[in-house]
C-alpha cells in the first residue's frame, strides 16, 4: 500500500515541479543565479555631487548580495559614469543593453540625458525605472510605457504650492524666477494650473534666466519692483544660492518659496544658512541630517549601513539616503515579481504600486502607481527652515 503512496507522492511532487519550471520567465539579464541591471549616473562632469546616488545603490546591492541577494540570486548593478551629457549616456546605455545585456535600468539621472535614450530603451523593450527625475515627460505611459519616474513630478509640486497659496494668502502678490527650460516650465506649468483664472491677478511678474547666465541679480531687482509678496524660486544649484543671498544684501523679505530640489544642505551651505532661513518648500522626504529623525529606525539603519559600507562617505547626506532609499523600495519590487521576471510583470509591478513605504519617506506619505499614471507621489508636505537648519512642518498637501 504504501509503494502506490509513494509513487502518487513523487508524482505529485513531478507536477509541482514541472509547474514551477513553467512559471519561471527570464528576460535578458536574469538567470538563477544572477538579476543584471544598468544606471548612467554623473560621476564626472557638473553634476558629480549626484554621483553619491550610485555609489549608495552599488554598495546596497552588495549587501543584498552577502545576506542572499533577492529569492536567491544576486543582483548585479552595472554603473557607468555619462559626465550628465547627453550623447555620453547614449554611448553608455547602448553598452549596458547591447554588450551588457541589462534587464533594465535603475535610477539613472539628468532629465536631458535621460530624455536622451526614452525612445530607445522603450524600443529595445528594456525598462527604464525608477528615474531620478521629476519631468512630466517621463510619466508617459501610453507613449513610454516602460519608463516611470522614482521622484515625484515637478508640475506636482508646483500644483502643491498653489494650493497652498489659495488656501493661506489668496490674495498674494506673486512674482515667479523661472529658469528657461523644460525643469522651470513643468513647476510653473503645475503652479499655473491650479492658480486657473486666477493666475492673472495673481502673479505680477514673471523673470527667466537661462543655466549660462552668470548671475540672476537682474532678474531679482525686476522681481522685488514689481511689489510681489511672495517669491516662488524655480532655479537649481549655484543659481539659487545667487538668489538667496542677493535677496539677503536687498534686504527683501517676501515670502520665499523655493524647490525642492535646490533646498539640499549643499546649495544652503553655499548660500549662508543665515540667508537661507524661513524660506518654504515641499517634500516627501524626512531630512536624515535633522537632530528631530535622530531615533528614527530607517536613519538608524541607514548610518549603520553608511558605516560599514561607505565608511569614507558622510552618512548625513540627503541625497544618498534617497538612493538607498529606492534600492530597498526595487528590492522589494523585484521580491515580488516571484521567479516571474519578464518584463510585462516588472512593468506591472512598478505600476501597480499601492501605499508602498520607503526609509526616506515621510510617515503618510507613500508610492502609488497605476498603468495609467505613474507619477508616484501626489502629497507632499510644505515646511519652514528654522534658524537652526531644521526644517519644521506647516501642513500635508495632497493633489488628485
Amino acid at each position: 500500500m504504501h509503494h502506490m503512496v509513494r509513487a502518487a507522492v513523487v508524482a505529485a511532487a513531478l507536477v509541482a515541479a514541472s509547474a514551477a519550471s513553467a512559471q519561471k520567465k527570464y528576460a535578458q539579464g536574469v538567470s538563477d543565479a544572477e538579476i543584471r541591471i544598468g544606471q548612467t549616473m554623473p560621476y564626472s562632469g557638473p553634476a558629480s555631487a549626484y554621483g553619491i546616488l550610485g555609489r549608495a545603490q552599488v554598495a546596497y546591492f552588495r549587501m543584498i548580495n552577502e545576506q542572499g541577494g533577492v529569492n536567491g540570486r544576486k543582483i548585479k548593478l552595472i554603473s557607468l559614469d555619462d559626465g550628465f551629457s547627453p550623447p555620453k549616456t547614449v554611448e553608455a546605455t547602448r553598452r549596458l543593453v547591447e554588450d551588457d545585456g541589462v534587464f533594465f535600468t535603475f535610477s539613472s539621472v539628468g532629465t536631458a540625458a535621460q530624455s536622451a535614450v526614452q525612445k530607445y530603451l522603450n524600443a529595445k523593450k528594456v525598462p527604464q525605472l525608477f528615474l531620478s527625475t521629476g519631468a512630466a515627460k517621463f510619466n508617459d505611459p501610453a507613449r513610454f510605457p516602460l519608463t516611470t519616474p522614482i521622484l515625484h513630478l515637478y508640475s506636482t509640486e508646483g500644483e502643491v504650492y498653489a494650493r497652498y497659496l489659495l488656501a493661506s494668502r489668496p490674495d498674494a502678490k506673486v512674482g515667479i524666477l523661472m529658469q528657461n527650460d523644460d525643469f522651470g516650465r513643468d513647476f510653473v506649468t503645475g503652479f499655473r494650473k491650479v492658480l486657473g483664472d486666477k493666475a492673472a491677478a495673481m502673479i505680477v511678474r514673471e523673470a527667466v534666466f537661462e543655466v549660462a547666465d552668470p548671475t540672476v541679480d537682474s532678474q531679482i531687482l525686476a522681481l522685488k519692483a514689481s511689489g510681489a509678496d511672495v517669491l516662488f524660486n524655480v532655479s537649481l544649484g549655484k543659481q539659487t544660492a545667487q538668489s538667496l543671498k542677493k535677496l539677503a544684501e536687498i534686504g527683501w523679505k517676501p515670502m520665499h518659496i523655493v524647490v525642492s530640489t535646490s533646498v539640499s544642505r549643499q546649495v544652503l551651505d553655499a548660500a549662508g544658512l543665515e540667508n537661507a532661513r524661513g524660506i518654504v518648500s515641499a517634500r516627501p522626504y524626512k531630512q536624515s541630517s535633522s537632530p528631530a529623525f535622530a531615533n528614527d529606525p530607517d536613519i538608524i539603519a541607514f548610518r549603520q549601513f553608511m558605516q560599514k559600507y561607505m565608511p569614507n562617505e558622510d552618512p548625513t547626506n540627503e541625497l544618498g539616503f534617497s538612493a538607498y532609499s529606492w534600492a530597498v523600495v526595487m528590492t522589494k519590487l523585484l521580491a515580488s515579481c516571484g521567479d516571474d521576471l519578464s518584463v510585462e510583470n516588472l512593468v506591472r509591478q512598478a505600476t501597480n504600486m499601492k501605499g508602498v513605504t520607503a526609509p526616506a519617506l515621510l510617515p503618510g506619505i507613500t508610492y502609488n502607481t497605476t498603468p495609467t499614471d505613474y507619477a508616484p507621489i501626489k502629497k507632499l508636505r510644505i515646511q519652514r527652515l528654522g534658524g537652526n537648519g531644521d526644517w519644521e512642518s506647516i501642513q500635508d498637501v495632497s493633489v488628485d
